[in-house]
């Protein structure tokens, strides 16, 4: 596929940067640079306002198959949607809070809701007013997914679900107003049979508790959530399909969305380098690491580039994931390498009654926070799994 930039895309460009200049003021202007991995809490409540702000421009919902209009958000090509990322990215604006609804939950619901999950559902994430986490991982099944326990029992008085177990990993769990949920619905069955994919409205009291994980990093982006009966009244696709619609979820996890952390990654990478060049040292190693990390991020860019074009790809996911998760990991221990012995003090500035990450510097922060990114999402393990059965054809691993 040509991913050539056109004069329309050029065009765009202009529009984007000018539209961000312009919105990104008073409150919001504060909000830049905030929120997204390892920073989630952050500026919370402006970022919230921003996510309705885009969608009074319509700019969310870009990529959603949908007819134009129909929810009052711009239709952009492929193309097009990354000069939107790109300009999005190099601004620094405001880390999306609503980015699981638009990118995830929106296009499960177009490839598999009912219209009606569509109508009610859809306008509402356009607008910047609705906002969603993702319930999958369980202690115990986090990476084998198939193992979960969290249950629904249909209640035959009003034929509603009721949910009860615990999920975890959950980002956002604070900040969302829905769940999609992905419980056994069939007692009795066993790994991927049997399950169903629920929405379930966080606001229930006494029915769903979230609970902060606090990191070693200091923040508690990640949440533990807790159903006791919470009410279900949705089920995407057919009950006891859940297995087939969440990984038609994962598969469309990694998009777009890639080439923006990316350029997160650019600046982080150009401040580590900033860092090695002020420290006058001359180690070939750590050059010879930096210079890496450099080649290897262009790579990256290509591979999201052209992968972007590749639909219904099943190991290309898997291949930015493996990709990106270990170039961010290298950078962070690259980062306290260059700091050299002052990266290993502790906080600084740190105080009783202060948050821990108050002490934190940036390489520490990010030395810190990139030891999950093997792990999370799926890790390398399952990943490489993953490439290794449905790209390969290699015979699967025996448990």
């Amino acid at each position: 596929m040509d991913f050539g930039f056109g004069a329309e895309d050029e065009e765009l460009r202009g529009h984007a940067r000018a539209w961000l200049a312009e919105h990104l003021v008073g409150p919001y202007a504060r909000a830049v640079g905030l929120g997204g991995p390892g920073s989630e809490h952050q500026g919370v409540e402006a970022r919230r306002e921003w996510e309705r702000e885009l969608g009074r421009g319509g700019w969310i919902g870009q990529g959603w198959d949908a007819p134009d209009g129909v929810y009052g958000q711009r239709r952009l090509s492929l193309t097009g949607q990354v000069v939107w990322a790109e300009e999005y990215a190099a601004l620094r604006a405001p880390g999306r809070v609503g980015h699981i609804g638009e990118n995830l939950l929106a296009p499960t619901l177009i490839a598999y809701g009912s219209q009606e999950q569509q109508r009610r559902f859809l306008p509402a994430v356009a607008r910047g007013e609705e906002l969603w986490c993702q319930g999958y991982s369980e202690p115990g099944a986090g990476s084998d997914l198939a193992g979960i326990r969290t249950a629904a029992v249909r209640d035959p008085a009003d034929g509603l679900f009721r949910v009860t177990g615990q999920k975890i990993w959950t980002s956002l769990a604070r900040e969302a107003d829905w769940c999609f949920v992905l419980a056994r619905t069939e007692p009795g069955s066993k790994r991927h049979r049997g399950l169903s994919f629920l929405l379930v409205r966080m606001d229930q009291p006494g029915r769903v508790e979230v609970r902060p994980i606090r990191q070693m990093s200091g923040t508690s982006e990640f949440n533990e959530v807790f159903f006791d009966g919470a009410v279900a009244a949705e089920v995407v696709g057919a009950e006891g399909d859940g297995w087939t619609v969440a990984m038609g979820l994962l598969a469309l996890e990694r998009g777009v969305s890639t080439l923006v952390q990316q350029i997160g990654f650019a600046a982080e990478l150009e401040r580590v380098l900033g860092l090695y060049a002020a420290s006058g040292a001359a180690d070939p190693v750590v050059r010879d690491r930096l210079v890496r990390q450099w080649a290897e991020l262009r790579t990256m860019r290509w591979n999201a580039l052209r992968t972007l074009g590749a639909q219904g790809d099943p190991g290309a996911p898997s291949v930015a994931k493996l990709l990106w998760g270990g170039w961010h990991r290298r950078l962070g221990e690259l980062a306290v390498e260059v700091r050299g012995a002052a990266a290993a003090a502790g906080p600084g500035t740190w105080a009783p009654g202060l948050p821990y990450e108050h002490g934190l510097d940036e390489e520490q922060r990010l030395f810190l926070f990139t030891r999950a990114d093997t792990i999370y999402g799926g890790s390398d393990e399952i990943q490489r799994n993953i490439i290794a059965e449905r790209v390969l054809g290699l015979p699967k691993e025996s448990r």
